[in-house]
């Protein structure tokens, strides 16, 4: 049996790209510092900020803005100048904004460098899905993913356990850390990947004037039809590292290490499963049918919650619950974009595929926020999971994808 587990592993990781790897390295050192981001909104609520939870998901909002605009902008960019110089710019820039959101106190200059930090950061992820995309093959391009997937939620495990353990000591270090990681994913770029950005680069410069000028992606129905499908399950989704550990800390009366070790535990699981796991399912069929799969199991994280006060080792199966939704449905929404983009417009593909993403941010937290104020928590999981449960039937079901 440890033979046949060793030869799934081996199977599961053969045949992707040197670049993809090294790609996949950069992000790993990357998300290695993610600190902020999970532990904002307890920033902001804390004694030190005394902000209310309404006004944490304001600025959770502005994040999700910036991600919006910096997404847009980061998939023309791509198009226009390359994905290396994008990604390179966006790392550097996200470290001084790091650094200097650590020592903003007042509402609006909070609001303010979130929303041009997040801008900065996320125009580095249509960049770096194109770069997946060009060094990947079609029989590999699900777990070409998968594997950038995987350092992203490593690294979010790492910085999560750690930020849980520095946020019980100095929220400030947050800052200093994410920004120092962010730098040293730029060097690392530019050490390993200058030249392949410099071919890329004569490439595209080389092909100018044979480049479509159509295919726009707003004239795709069925991919409009899917980004807003996905853009209310990620408004759901995204309520797992912002309104949520709210609730555990302040209902719940989990401690930042606990809350710190659930978000750990969701990407320890996927880099143990998610590459076996969809290297089975590559081969099943449609991608959209286990994407509803995917997002019905993390509505039935919600409607858990929404039953009535959890103990910690309930929350942390739950924890383990969701993430299986998560691997279910967000690989296979990357194989569903990129199926239907082209070398030439990919980063536009790319962009709108990530402003759904952002778009969640804006709106999901903040509107849960003022929900869970007015009302309960309880109640706002139950409407999270029912617009989740929704979603999936309209996942499984539409016209649009059969």
């Amino acid at each position: 049996m440890l033979l046949s587990a060793v030869s799934h592993y081996k199977n599961a990781y053969a045949g992707l790209s040197r670049e993809t790897w090294l790609l996949s390295l950069i992000m790993l050192i990357n998300r290695s510092g993610t600190m902020v981001v999970p532990f904002l909104s307890l920033y902001m609520t804390s004694p030190a900020m005394g902000y209310s939870l309404s006004q944490a998901g304001f600025v959770y909002g502005c994040f999700g803005a910036g991600s919006f605009v910096g997404a847009y902008l980061g998939g023309k960019l791509t198009d226009r100048i390359g994905f290396y110089k994008v990604q390179l710019v966006a790392l550097l820039g996200g470290a001084v904004l790091f650094w200097l959101l650590g020592h903003m106190h007042s509402l609006h200059s909070i609001s303010l460098v979130t929303f041009l930090l997040s801008l900065v950061n996320e125009a580095f992820r249509p960049a770096n899905s194109t770069a997946i995309a060009y060094y990947c093959s079609v029989e590999n391009r699900t777990r070409s993913y998968s594997l950038n997937r995987l350092a992203v939620n490593l690294g979010w495990a790492v910085g999560s356990a750690t930020g849980g353990v520095i946020a019980r000591f100095s929220y400030a270090w947050l800052f200093r850390v994410d920004g120092f990681t962010n730098f040293l994913a730029a060097i690392l770029m530019w050490l390993f990947l200058r030249n392949i950005g410099k071919t890329v680069a004569m490439e595209k410069k080389s092909s100018a004037g044979v480049i479509p000028q159509g295919d726009s992606v707003y004239r795709d129905k069925v991919y409009l039809y899917f980004i807003v499908l996905v853009t209310i399950f990620s408004c759901c989704f995204f309520q797992l590292f912002s309104t949520v550990s709210v609730y555990f800390k302040k209902e719940m009366n989990f401690s930042e290490p606990g809350i710190g070790f659930m978000m750990a535990l969701n990407g320890l699981i996927i880099v143990l499963v998610e590459m076996i796991l969809v290297y089975k399912l590559e081969a099943y069929g449609k991608p959209i049918k286990i994407i509803s799969w995917g997002v019905m199991v993390v509505a039935l994280y919600y409607l858990v919650l929404a039953i009535g006060p959890v103990r910690y080792w309930m929350a942390v199966s739950l924890a383990v619950l969701i993430t299986i939704g998560e691997i279910l449905a967000m690989p296979f929404m990357n194989s569903f974009w990129i199926a239907r983009s082209r070398n030439h417009n990919r980063g536009e593909y790319a962009a709108l595929f990530t402003m759904a993403w952002s778009t969640a941010q804006t709106i999901g937290p903040f509107l849960t926020a003022q929900l869970a104020d007015a009302t309960s928590f309880r109640f706002t999981w139950l409407v999270v999971g029912l617009i989740c449960a929704a979603t999936a039937l309209l996942f499984r079901f539409s016209r649009q994808f059969a």
